[in-house]
C-alpha cells in the first residue's frame, strides 16, 4: 500500500501505521481512504489477525483530517444541476467514510490507537471509532474536531460518538466551538483511557489488545446509556440551553453550523446509534449547503491553497531557497519576523544600533516560546532550536551571505534609506533586500537603493509569529525574479502571500480603515458609542471599532489621514474620523490603551475598560437605546458594506489582481468575518446587483461615500461575480 504499513506479530496484533506518501502531515482524502477500507476488510476477514494499534509514522501528527479537495465543489457558485449533483457525489464519499469508520468498530477484533501528535477533524473521528486511546502525555497529543470551525459539522460519527464517550455537557464546547485540547485534558474527560511517555504509546496499545482487549464499542451493548444521560435530563437540556444561548452571543446567528450540530446532538443521543449516524449525515448535508459554509471553505481552505501553491507566482523562475536571513531592528516586529525565520529551520541574524536592543529583540522571542511552552503548544526542546537559529548582533557585515535582508526599523523614510545603504553595501549580489512596512510606497522607499529591481515590500503582521498572512508590495522597478522570491520567501516561513500594487495603504490598511471611518461616522449621527461598538462585533468582527484603534494606538491612524491630507491636498475628503481623532488625540491627549485613556478609560491593569463619557461631548448621542430590525441590520451592513465597497475598489484600480487575494487577505490581516468568506465573498452572497441597490439605498440615506462604482456596476449589469 502506498499510504499505510501493517505488520502482524507474534501474539497476532496487526500494527497499521499510517504515513501518507509524499506529504508532511496524514490527511484523509479519497485515496488513503479506500485503502484503508482494504485494510478494515482484511482485519475482519483474517483470522490470524487478533486485534490492531493503529499509530502515525509523522511526527508531531496522528491524522490532520480530511482533505477539503473534494469538497471544493461547495465553494463554487450554487448552480442547481452542477451543485445537486457534486452534493451527492461529495455525500456518497462522505457517507462511506462514516460506514468505514462503523465497519472498524463492529469487525470483531479490539481496536486500539496510539496518539503522539495531533488528531483534528475526520482524525478524531477516526480516533474515537477506536475501542481504546492511548496517548503521549507531552504537549505533541492533541485531539480536536474542528468542523465548525468551517462552517460545517463532523461527518464521521463526531457528533454521535463524542457525547456517548464523554456526556452531552463535555462534548459541547468540542464540537461547537473547534476547541482543540491537550492529552491531559482528554484523559480527564474520558476521551482518551491512558497517557503514557513519548515513544511508548505503541506499546501500551500493543498491551491492552494483547491483554484487556474488549472488541465492542459501549454504545453497542446491552443496557448502554450515555455518560451523564440523554438530552432530557435535567443538567443536559440546561447546558444545551445555555450552549445554545452563548452561541447566539459569541457568534451573533452568522454561523449556522452550531445549530446543526445542536440538532444532531440533541436528537441523536435519544436514537440508537446507527440512526443517529443518519440524523449526523442529514444535518450535515443542511450546513454544507449554506452559503456560509461555502464561502468559508473557499476562503480558509481552497483560496489559501490555491496562492500558496503559486497561483500568482511569475511563471518561469526556479524556486528560490532560503538558508540564511537578516532582520534589520529588533523592535515588536523585527523580532516577530525573526522568530518566524527561525521556527521555519531558517538561520536568522538580528541587527539593531546597540547590542542591548538586539538582545531584547531575541529575548522577546524568548518570551514567546516561554508563553507557548506554558500553554502547551511547544516544547523546552522546541524552543532551545528555534534560540540557537537567532544571532542578535550590531555587526553589518553579518550580511555578506544571507539570501535576504529585512529591514523592520521605525516608519520614517530617513532611517530607513540610512538602513538601506548600509545593507546593500554589504548584501550579495542575487539577494534580495525588503522593507516591512504598513503604509510607506515602497517606490518611494525604493529611491535610497542603488538596485531597486531587487528591492520590495513585505508588509507583516502583528504578532508576525501567529499571523497568517503577508502583503508582498511591488514597487514600480521591482523585476520578476525578485517578486517570485518574495513568494518563496514567504512560503518558506509558512505564511500566506498576496501580491499588491504599491498604493496608498496597499490593501488591508486601507480596508481596515473603513472599520474606524464609518463607526466615527455613525458617532457624529448621534449612534450612542456602546451600540457602535456592539453592532461592531455583531458584524462578526473579533473586536469592536473603538476597542481596535485604542489597541494600536490612536496616534496610528491619526498620523495616516494627516499624511493623507497632506499627500492629496485638494483632493482630500475629509471624514467624521478626521474631527473625532483631533479631539481625542489633540485636544484631549488621549492615545488609546498605551496611556490608559482613548475611546475608552482603561484601569491601571489595561484591561478593564468603560467607555470615555467625554464621547458625548465630542459627538451628542441621540439614538441611545432601543431601535428596530431595520436600523439595526443598516448600521451592521454600513460596517460592512464600506469595507467591501474598498475592497471591490482596491481590484478596480488594479491594488489586487485576484478577488483571492482580497478575501484571503482581508480574512487573515485583520479577521474580517469569516462567515462572509471576506469581503468579495459577501457581495457575492448577497448578489452584485442586490448589493448595488442596496449600497445606493445607503449612499441616499448616509452619503456618497456608500455609491458603488463602476465595476460593481457593469457586473451587476452583466449577471456576473467574483467567483
Amino acid at each position: 500500500m502506498k499510504h499505510w504499513k501493517i505488520e502482524i506479530d507474534s501474539d497476532g496484533i496487526a500494527l497499521i501505521t499510517f504515513d501518507m506518501a509524499d506529504r508532511r502531515i496524514n490527511t484523509l482524502d479519497a485515496e488513503t481512504l479506500e485503502e484503508f477500507a482494504a485494510l478494515v476488510a482484511r482485519i475482519k476477514a483474517d483470522a490470524a489477525i487478533r486485534g490492531v494499534v493503529l499509530a502515525s509514522a509523522k511526527a508531531g501528527t496522528f491524522c490532520a483530517g480530511g482533505d477539503f479537495t473534494h469538497l471544493e465543489t461547495f465553494a463554487g457558485p450554487p448552480e442547481a444541476g452542477t451543485e445537486a449533483e457534486s452534493l451527492a457525489r461529495d455525500v456518497a464519499r462522505l457517507t462511506e467514510a462514516q460506514a468505514l469508520f462503523r465497519t472498524l468498530e463492529t469487525c470483531g477484533k479490539p481496536v486500539a490507537c496510539a496518539i503522539e501528535g495531533t488528531a483534528l477533524g475526520g482524525g478524531a473521528e477516526l480516533v474515537t471509532a477506536c475501542h481504546y486511546r492511548v496517548a503521549s502525555d507531552g504537549p505533541e497529543a492533541k485531539i480536536g474536531l474542528i468542523e465548525a470551525s468551517l462552517g460545517l459539522l463532523p461527518a464521521g460519527g463526531g457528533t454521535q460518538r463524542l457525547p456517548r464517550i464523554v456526556g452531552i455537557r463535555a462534548a459541547l464546547p468540542l464540537l461547537l466551538e473547534s476547541k482543540i485540547i491537550g492529552a491531559a485534558e482528554a484523559l480527564k474527560i474520558g476521551l482518551v483511557h491512558a497517557l503514557v511517555p513519548l515513544g511508548e504509546t505503541v506499546e501500551a496499545a500493543r498491551n491492552w489488545v494483547r491483554e484487556h482487549g474488549d472488541p465492542v464499542q459501549p454504545w453497542d451493548k446491552k443496557g448502554y446509556a450515555v455518560p451523564g444521560g440523554g438530552p432530557y435530563v435535567q443538567a443536559n437540556s440546561e447546558a444545551i440551553a445555555v450552549a445554545a444561548a452563548l452561541s447566539r452571543q459569541r457568534y451573533h446567528g452568522n454561523y449556522p453550523a452550531q445549530g446543526h450540530i445542536l440538532t444532531a446532538v440533541y436528537e441523536g443521543t435519544q436514537l440508537p446509534f446507527d440512526a443517529g449516524l443518519r440524523i449526523e449525515m442529514r444535518e450535515f448535508i443542511k450546513a454544507a449547503r449554506s452559503p456560509q459554509a461555502r464561502a468559508i471553505l473557499r476562503t480558509k481552505v481552497v483560496s489559501p491553497r490555491e496562492i500558496r501553491n503559486g497561483a500568482n507566482r511569475p511563471l518561469g523562475i526556479p524556486v528560490r531557497r532560503f538558508h540564511k536571513a537578516v532582520v534589520i531592528g529588533a523592535g515588536l516586529m523585527g523580532s516577530g519576523i525573526a522568530h518566524a525565520q527561525a521556527a521555519a529551520g531558517i538561520e536568522t541574524v538580528l541587527i539593531d544600533v546597540t547590542q542591548e536592543a538586539a538582545d531584547k529583540g531575541k529575548a522577546h522571542v524568548r518570551a514567546a516560546l516561554e508563553k507557548a511552552i506554558a500553554r502547551g503548544r511547544s516544547s523546552p526542546d522546541a524552543a532551545d532550536a528555534i534560540l540557537a537559529r537567532i544571532t542578535a548582533t550590531t555587526d553589518y557585515d553579518r550580511i555578506a551571505d544571507a539570501d535576504i535582508v529585512i529591514e523592520a526599523v521605525f516608519e520614517d523614510r530617513a532611517v530607513k534609506a540610512e538602513v538601506t545603504r548600509r545593507a546593500e553595501a554589504k548584501l550579495a549580489p542575487g539577494a534580495v533586500l525588503a522593507s516591512n512596512t504598513s503604509t510607506l510606497p515602497i517606490t518611494g522607499l525604493a529611491a535610497a537603493s542603488a538596485r531597486p529591481e531587487s528591492f520590495i515590500g513585505l508588509h507583516f503582521f502583528s504578532p508576525v509569529e501567529r499571523m497568517e498572512l503577508v502583503e508582498i508590495i511591488r514597487g514600480e522597478r521591482t523585476n520578476d525574479a525578485t517578486l517570485a522570491a518574495a513568494f518563496d520567501y514567504v512560503a518558506a516561513i509558512r505564511k500566506t502571500p498576496i501580491v499588491v500594487k504599491d498604493s496608498r495603504g496597499f490593501y488591508t490598511s486601507r480596508t481596515i480603515s473603513m472599520y474606524l471611518e464609518e463607526p466615527c461616522e455613525m458617532l457624529a449621527e448621534g449612534i450612542a458609542p456602546a451600540i457602535v461598538e456592539n453592532i461592531g462585533q455583531m458584524t462578526g468582527m473579533p473586536v469592536g471599532p473603538l476597542s481596535l484603534p485604542d489597541a494600536i494606538g490612536l496616534e496610528l491612524p491619526y498620523h495616516v489621514l494627516q499624511q493623507t491630507r497632506r499627500d492629496l491636498g485638494d483632493a482630500y475628503v475629509p471624514s467624521a474620523a478626521d474631527a473625532i481623532l483631533h479631539k481625542l488625540v489633540v485636544e484631549h491627549g488621549r492615545h488609546g490603551r498605551r496611556n490608559g485613556k482613548g475611546f475608552f478609560d482603561y484601569a491601571e491593569d489595561g484591561k478593564t475598560k468603560s467607555l470615555w463619557p467625554g464621547l458625548a461631548d465630542i459627538a451628542k448621542p441621540t439614538l441611545t437605546d432601543a431601535f428596530d430590525d431595520r436600523v439595526k441590520t443598516d448600521l451592521k451592513n454600513r460596517i460592512l458594506y464600506r469595507m467591501a465597497l474598498e475592497a471591490a475598489k482596491c481590484l478596480e484600480e488594479g491594488v489586487l489582481a485576484d478577488p483571492r487575494e482580497a478575501d484571503v487577505g482581508a480574512t487573515l490581516g485583520f479577521s474580517f468575518p469569516l462567515w462572509t468568506g471576506g469581503p468579495l465573498s459577501l457581495i457575492d452572497q448577497v448578489g452584485v446587483a442586490a448589493f448595488v441597490a442596496q449600497c445606493d439605498r445607503l449612499a441616499d440615506l448616509y452619503g456618497e461615500r456608500f455609491r458603488p462604482g463602476r465595476k460593481l456596476r457593469e457586473m451587476a449589469a452583466s449577471g456576473e461575480r467574483f467567483y
